[in-house]
């Protein structure tokens, strides 16, 4: 239901966008979001965005540096990311419609990132 992309092996300072392409009905109508989880640690959020790409919000470890975005004509959310540091290396996950308690109803499969130093 959700393809992400994107990840790679960068070195500190560069910049990388992730995709994620969104294959169920409602993704127009909702809500979505990235997530991370970096070796030895448990999953964190990234960033979310509602469902027509306003009023996003970001984990303080990433403020300033990255961006969520959609394009509902695509059916497709990004997360640009700049100023990438060691510490952002991790396998990022895309999630989509909010269902409460934090939890998403579909996720993606995961693309890793690994940024050297």
């Amino acid at each position: 239901q959700l393809q992400a992309s994107g990840g790679g092996l960068v070195q500190a300072g560069d910049s990388l966008r992730l995709s994620c392409i969104a294959s169920f009905r409602n993704f127009r109508s909702s809500s979505s979001a990235w997530f991370r989880q970096a070796p030895g640690k448990e999953r964190e959020f990234v960033a979310r965005v509602n469902w027509g790409g306003f009023d996003p919000s970001y984990s303080d470890s990433v403020k300033g540096r990255f961006t969520i975005s959609r394009d509902n004509a695509k059916n497709t959310m990004y997360l640009q990311m700049n100023s990438l540091r060691p510490d952002d290396t991790a396998i990022y996950y895309c999630a989509a419609q909010y269902i409460g308690g934090g939890a998403y109803k579909y996720w993606g499969q995961g693309t890793l990132v690994t940024v050297s130093s």
